[in-house]
């Protein structure tokens, strides 16, 4: 009898949301697309991919699972950081600028990515991972949240990247992109000047 090799799976066999809820303990909502429901294990940042792409240079490997869904990044970060991104803004000295950045969280939607090491098919910007979560590990725990402070500098806790510093970057880049944006439109700067934030607090921590 001829041995039969399988085909590498397909996000289209009805699979995906099975992996996310076995491999990872996701919950999800059945598509298609498969929807991975945001504030029970995690929330999201989204932001333009520009700004997401200045962020990962920014912070190296101090981010947790990041996707790309067109033209959007959405980096993932610990259950409750979207409740806590309005405060942080202001803490930051950002708050009343307009920026492309948002946060999912109690829920929320996120479409998603085709689980990593599947065939990859569909239609073109539909979401993949650029830093996709492991198998086999707590993924929550080394999500980006926030830490204690001891006298104005965050405190060690554990492996976990500061969420503080990840908006603080976030934000910076979304200004960044915002106003190259309005550079090209408007080549000439016959607009009113954007205001620029002083140096945020965590620069020197």
């Amino acid at each position: 009898m001829a041995l039969t090799v399988p085909l590498p799976r397909s996000p289209l066999d009805g699979g995906t949301a099975g992996w996310y809820e076995t491999e990872l303990g996701w919950a999800t909502v059945a598509g298609p697309p498969v929807q991975l429901v945001t504030g029970l294990r995690f929330d999201v940042l989204e932001m333009p991919a520009a700004a997401g792409r200045g962020v990962l240079r920014r912070m190296g490997a101090g981010t947790g699972p990041v996707a790309l869904m067109g033209r959007r990044m959405r980096l993932l970060v610990a259950a409750g950081s979207a409740e806590e991104l309005p405060g942080l803004l202001e803490w930051l000295e950002w708050g009343g600028i307009s920026l492309d950045l948002a946060a999912l969280g109690t829920d929320g939607r996120m479409t998603a990515p085709v689980p990593p090491g599947w065939s990859r098919s569909g239609a073109p910007g539909a979401p993949v991972w650029l830093r996709a979560p492991e198998p086999g590990r707590e993924v929550e725990s080394s999500l980006p949240a926030l830490r204690p402070t001891v006298r104005g500098r965050a405190a060690a806790e554990g492996s976990a990247p500061c969420l503080a510093r990840l908006v603080a970057a976030a934000a910076a880049e979304c200004h960044r992109v915002r106003l190259l944006s309005a550079a090209r439109n408007h080549p000439r700067g016959a607009g009113p000047a954007t205001r620029q934030p002083a140096p945020q607090r965590l620069a020197s921590s």
